[in-house]
């Protein structure tokens, strides 16, 4: 695992969404470390581990089984090691309170999941290239769902 690539986290209970991921990561040839998790348990799990990497950025789906993103979202924040994590809510629900609920317990961003590859990788690659330490200190609402 190289330590100067940059290190994507994907916590998402769909598989056929974490290969499509991927496979965008792949061909956007960008010089990362892709590590996808299926569930919010797993998540934490990984990222509780002593010696684990942190990712630079977590794309973290909402609905997922044993524990969603929401619950891993509000416990990542109340983590002192982790809670300057930069985290993109990423889930097929475009639903006010989603939205709201992200934004309230700190994502630093919303992303609904496109459906067309192309998208994918648009968003992906806008995603990654994001000045996290400024975008961060000036969220609202206004600017909190990412889109291409």
């Amino acid at each position: 695992m190289s330590l100067d690539a940059y290190q994507i986290l994907l916590a998402d209970d769909d598989e056929v969404d974490r290969l499509f991921f991927k496979d965008a990561i792949d061909e956007l040839k960008i010089n990362s470390v892709l590590t996808t998790l299926n569930d919010g348990v797993q998540l934490m799990n990984y990222l509780n581990q002593k010696d684990v990497i942190l990712p630079h950025l977590l794309f973290l789906d909402i609905n997922m089984p044993r524990k969603n993103g929401m619950k891993a979202l509000e416990e990542i924040r109340a983590d002192g090691r982790l809670k300057d994590l930069s985290i993109a809510i990423y889930s097929t629900s475009s639903a006010k309170r989603d939205i709201e609920d992200a934004l309230l317990k700190g994502a630093n961003i919303y992303i609904k999941k496109p459906g067309d590859f192309e998208q994918l990788k648009k968003i992906i690659s806008k995603a990654i290239k994001l000045s996290w330490q400024y975008h961060t200190s000036g969220l609202n609402k206004e600017n909190f769902i990412l889109s291409i």
